[in-house]
């Protein structure tokens, strides 16, 4: 079962037991006032959460795909023809044609020096990286899935075409077809690919999602990941990397007025949605946080009568009633189709983030990847009412600011519709 999928059947459960005459933990005890209910039931859907799937398994993500036919599906030998297998994969790391860029080793299949996926392990065993990554759409509210990716830094393949000057940004695309219709295509600027801004991940070269071999799907044998970027820059089934002097980017999602150089935000969603509760009873909540490029250090939701008007001069809704409830901390366990050591004490590479001593994230939620949450807000009266979420930063700027454009990423703030019946 997806986590998606449990987290709603864990909430549906959750909602069941809460929703009595009396708060009810999920191990059948009845909790009453003085037993802090509110706080006793987040500490029971914390161990709860914290058995779940966190990752997202390789066949259960959602999937944004170019193609006619997608790649990974040709028949076996056109696979091996096109280096859709990790026998015949190759890349090109050549200089752009149509620029002055220079390069004193490139590589390239036309000359026979491409890289090949035996010399990318040879790398991988000096400079393979992990990390956590939910993968986004810009134009899609909900996350694709998040995955534990590992990949070798791109930079260590651009340093071994030797690139000498008149470098300013970096193309790659993919596997599509030899129809240049079809070609799918991304940027960066070469400083990107080179340093890392504090705290982050380096762009890489992928190979491997929660511990397993990418498959054809989900975009190998290989293809880039960003951790800092919408998954349209992610380009999958790579086989070219341009080093070019060019200053303007090449995405493909130029086009349709999209922002393709947006970090991903920070944005909340809820999982179980409930649509109808009891008046005067405390209604529980659960969801997910999207954490961007500057955190998540709250989430809060909000109540409000769909029969009072909103706040006037206020687009953004941010005098709204907004109250916290719990960002959950990290699971125990990570699921995903990850081995059972996927993750702890010495494992080789170490994930980035973690404590390669004990095997635990020195700090939660990881920028770039999900948080959960959880809380009970006060009953109301009988009536209609539009339910919202949100998430505060960490530099206490709310959602959806402040880069409230669509084009830049989805941060709209998800509203439902609650009856609360007496």
């Amino acid at each position: 079962m997806s986590f998606f999928a449990e987290h709603r059947e864990l909430s549906r459960r959750y909602f069941l037991q809460t929703s009595a005459a009396g708060l009810v933990a999920a191990g059948g005890k009845t909790l009453s006032a003085a037993d802090n209910p509110e706080q006793a039931a987040q500490a029971e859907l914390q161990k709860l959460v914290g058995q779940l799937q966190y990752l997202t398994k390789s066949q259960e993500f959602r999937s944004v795909e170019r193609g006619n036919p997608l790649p990974y599906t040709l028949k076996p030998e056109q696979l091996q023809a096109t280096g859709m297998t990790r026998e015949s994969w190759t890349l090109d790391v050549v200089a752009d044609p149509e620029s002055n860029s220079q390069l004193q080793s490139p590589l390239s299949r036309a000359a026979g020096t491409a890289l090949d996926f035996p010399a990318l392990m040879k790398l991988a065993k000096k400079h393979a990286v992990q990390f956590f990554k939910t993968v986004t759409c810009n134009n899609i509210r909900t996350p694709l899935g998040t995955g534990l990716w590992e990949g070798v830094p791109l930079r260590e393949v651009v340093w071994m075409a030797r690139p000498v000057q008149n470098v300013r940004r970096v193309f790659f695309d993919g596997c599509h077809n030899k129809d240049p219709k079809q070609l799918f295509r991304g940027s960066l600027s070469i400083g990107r690919v080179l340093e890392d801004p504090p705290g982050m991940p380096p762009v890489i070269l992928c190979y491997k999602l929660n511990g397993n071999w990418l498959t054809g799907k989900r975009g190998g044998p290989v293809r880039m990941v960003i951790p800092e970027v919408y998954g349209f820059k992610c380009i999958k089934w790579l086989n070219r990397v341009v080093l070019t002097n060019r200053f303007n980017a090449n995405d493909t999602y130029e086009r349709g007025n999209n922002d393709i150089d947006s970090w991903m935000k920070s944005t909340a969603g809820f999982l179980a949605k409930p649509r109808r509760a009891m008046a005067g009873r405390p209604i529980p909540l659960t969801g997910y946080a999207q954490v961007g490029v500057n955190g998540v250090r709250q989430v809060q939701v909000w109540i409000h009568p769909k029969d009072k008007p909103l706040p006037k001069d206020d687009p953004y809704l941010q005098q709204g009633k907004w109250k916290d409830v719990k960002v959950l901390g990290a699971p125990k366990t990570f699921g995903g189709g990850l081995a059972a050591d996927g993750i702890g004490p010495g494992v080789v590479p170490a994930v980035h983030g973690f404590d390669p001593k004990t095997g635990r994230p020195r700090q939660w939620p990881p920028t770039y990847a999900l948080a959960h949450w959880a809380g009970l807000i006060p009953g109301v009266p009988a009536g209609r009412y539009d339910l919202r979420c949100r998430t505060i930063d960490n530099n206490g700027i709310a959602q959806p600011l402040p880069r409230p454009f669509k084009k830049s990423g989805g941060c709209d703030i998800e509203r439902i519709t609650l009856v609360v019946r007496g």
